[in-house]
């Protein structure tokens, strides 16, 4: 691996902060710069967390650190999204948003428990 682009949960991160990022310009003017503006941040701290993590990763504690933060910023987006999905999206929820974070959550943990027993061995 040579880069923080070659881990498939950036890659997934990346993909859905894309995502997230056009759906929350669809929200109403007012939500932009409120719950849009919340929702594009945390999506997109999940692929910063990973990428910054990447970079200290000889490190191993400062890697996992960064891991977590990913981690826990994927707990945020769902969050949000479950609000966001309440009030706007009731005919058609974002259910599928929150099974794709609910994976990447469960990928980022695989890959911690990855790097707690095998990094730099």
């Amino acid at each position: 691996m040579k880069s923080y682009k070659d881990l498939e949960i950036y890659q997934e991160a990346f993909r859905l902060a894309v995502e997230i990022h056009h759906m929350s310009l669809t929200l109403p003017k007012y939500e932009l710069y409120e719950q849009g503006s919340q929702i594009r941040r945390s999506s997109k701290s999940i692929k910063d967390n990973i990428a910054e993590g990447y970079g200290r990763k000889k490190y191993k504690d400062d890697f996992i650190r960064f891991l977590t933060y990913a981690q826990s910023s994927c707990d945020e987006v769902n969050s949000q999204l479950s609000m966001i999905s309440d009030i706007y999206f009731k005919e058609e929820p974002l259910i599928k948003f929150m099974e794709d974070y609910d994976v990447l959550g469960k990928q980022i943990n695989k890959f911690i428990q990855y790097v707690e027993s095998n990094w730099n061995k």
